[in-house]
């Protein structure tokens, strides 16, 4: 016997079509062998020899072929014997038979090709994949690009349900990147930090002070966005008395309608305020400019999901009503310039920004960008001292941040992360004794209060958020944003799934969100012991980086001192 099983590996014989006397042997043999304690070599030997009989055996496109004739000619024969009524079978088993042929004639898909019918439960399963994994597999605090911790404390801050957490924090606190805010035995009242939630923007050069509040909605322009959308934010932004930035499609009827403060984002496209040839109007910046509702200017130089890139409107998003507010052609996809045409130096930057301040009245002008060369935004910096304009502003905003649409390696792989882009944003406009003078906005993945307290006591002055609000206002991550098919009626054109959104329920969810993450913000700042939110420094956040290594924010992003640069200018192109 045990001769019979070493010679498998001499076999060459002709494997059968079904499932055959030598296979049914091989399965004996396994069993001997177990019985018996055959050496592991053998056992190796047959379950191959098994494992290709079976292989051979299943062969699908046969099979297929082999059960569609059989049943058709069984359905004849039985119709034409017995009675008509048995044709009603190919309701049953024709479309079977019409998916299956269909599959083998194709050629674009190989495994449809190869596993007529049952290949198509492949595409199936990859198409429910992400809801699969949200529901059913995700942990928590796994989920991406928002895992499911944080995804719940904005949806029940935004329908003022509980949004407190019972039996302790579900995080592992003892990982590495674990962070956590210095509390103090002589925490401050919440209510006396109360006006910590509002910070004044406006340089000397600025005629328009806007006092913001200190968290606000990012850039998101209609047309990403639909039109239900932007009037619930901004009608929220109206409840709460906050900010809605425009992004960089323009001002849209949907963003006046309810009379919510808007920052005007002007990308390079120019939106808004474009010239034929798409170039910059002055005379269609100021007409916008000088609406009530428009509290601020944003220059959009760069965004943290596709630095260099610029924008991407979809062809099946850009419908008429879109691009008679942005002055482009309809049903086309729409790329906004990587670059402005306005300037192309730090110094033509500032002119920019002074002209910009001009035409609008004097109202507070900023510019956004993500940290790409560190020289250039040095560069910048030394403009401002030069020519002596500096702007109201400076957003932030990180390599981490969200987009409608963009090409996977800009969203992956280039654009500083938020907090080392923000830290030697701040580091230098210290260095040169510029941030007394400019206020500084970061964006990038804000979720709570902690997120903001983080920041804030990296130095920056506001927060906006995009992702949050957008889960405030009912999106699920569906991640249907590039396709035109959010089923929330978020990220979408199409008019029955916006539709679906109501706005005047979604705008209560928006404020809500909103307040009650400022509020928790402020209880953390008094916690820490602090009498302001400008008191907040980075030696109050810690992280771990280690098992037993703990890391103050001043050790990982250590402060430069105050007009460092300005004594040693050699030292700010070094970093």
């Amino acid at each position: 016997m045990l001769d019979s099983i070493r010679r498998c590996d001499d076999s060459k014989a002709q494997e059968p079509n079904s499932l055959s006397v030598s296979t049914i042997r091989a399965l004996g043999l396994i069993a001997v062998s177990a019985f018996y304690k055959i050496e592991c070599c053998n056992l190796r030997c047959l379950a191959a020899r098994l494992s290709r009989s079976v292989t051979l055996n299943m062969n699908v496109k046969k099979i297929f072929v082999t059960s569609s004739v059989t049943v058709v000619v069984a359905v004849l024969l039985l119709a034409w014997f017995f009675s008509p009524y048995f044709l009603l079978l190919f309701l049953v088993f024709g479309p079977i038979i019409a998916v299956g042929t269909v599959d083998m004639l194709q050629k674009r898909q190989t495994v449809r090709r190869n596993f007529p019918v049952i290949g198509n439960f492949r595409y199936m399963l990859e198409k429910v994949r992400p809801e699969i994994m949200q529901y059913f597999v995700e942990t928590d605090t796994e989920g991406k690009p928002i895992n499911r911790l944080f995804r719940s404390v904005i949806y029940q801050r935004a329908k003022k349900q509980t949004s407190t957490s019972p039996f302790g924090t579900q995080w592992d606190v003892y990982r590495d990147g674990y962070e956590w805010i210095e509390r103090s035995i002589y925490a401050a009242h919440p209510q006396d930090l109360e006006p910590e939630q509002r910070v004044l923007v406006g340089g000397a050069d600025c005629l328009q002070p806007y006092l913001a509040s200190r968290l606000n909605i990012s850039g998101m322009s209609f047309g990403s966005l639909s039109a239900n959308a932007v009037m619930a934010m901004n009608s929220g932004a109206k409840i709460g008395g906050f900010a809605q930035n425009t992004g960089e499609g323009g001002i849209s009827p949907y963003h006046l309608k309810h009379g919510g403060d808007l920052i005007w984002q002007i990308g390079t496209g120019y939106f808004g305020c474009r010239t034929p040839d798409g170039g910059f109007s002055p005379e269609g910046f100021q007409k916008n400019a000088l609406r009530e509702s428009v509290k601020m200017i944003e220059i959009k130089i760069s965004q943290g999901a596709k630095p260099g890139h610029g924008g991407i409107l979809p062809a099946s998003k850009n419908t008429e009503e879109i691009a008679e507010i942005r002055h482009v052609i309809p049903h086309t996809t729409v790329d906004s310039p990587p670059s402005h045409r306005t300037f192309s130096t730090a110094e033509g930057l500032m002119q920019f920004v002074k002209q910009l301040r001009d035409l609008s009245g004097g109202k507070p002008i900023g510019f956004k960008l993500c940290i790409g060369k560190k020289v250039e935004f040095v560069e910048i910096c030394e403009a401002m001292i030069t020519t002596g304009i500096k702007p109201d502003f400076i957003a932030i905003d990180g390599g981490e941040g969200g987009t409608g649409a963009a090409p996977i390696e800009f969203s992956d792989s280039i654009g500083m992360p938020l907090r080392d882009g923000l830290s030697f944003a701040i580091d230098t406009l210290r260095g040169f004794d510029l941030k007394k003078d400019i206020r500084v906005i970061a964006s990038g993945k804000v979720f709570n209060g902690f997120h903001i307290a983080r920041l804030i006591a990296i130095g920056a002055d506001m927060v906006n958020v995009a992702r949050a609000m957008m889960l405030a206002t009912g999106c699920i991550q569906a991640l249907q944003c590039n396709l035109n098919t959010c089923p929330t009626g978020v990220a979408t054109q199409d008019p029955a799934l916006a539709k679906g959104l109501v706005v005047e329920d979604k705008a209560q969810r928006v404020a809500n969100y909103h307040e009650a993450t400022v509020s928790s913000f402020i209880e953390l700042v008094a916690a820490s012991g602090v009498r302001s939110a400008g008191e907040l420094q980075r030696e109050h956040i810690f992280r771990r980086v280690g098992a037993t290594q703990v890391l103050r924010y001043s050790d990982i992003y250590p402060e430069v001192e105050v007009g460092a640069y300005l004594k040693d200018p050699a030292r700010a192109r070094a970093m």
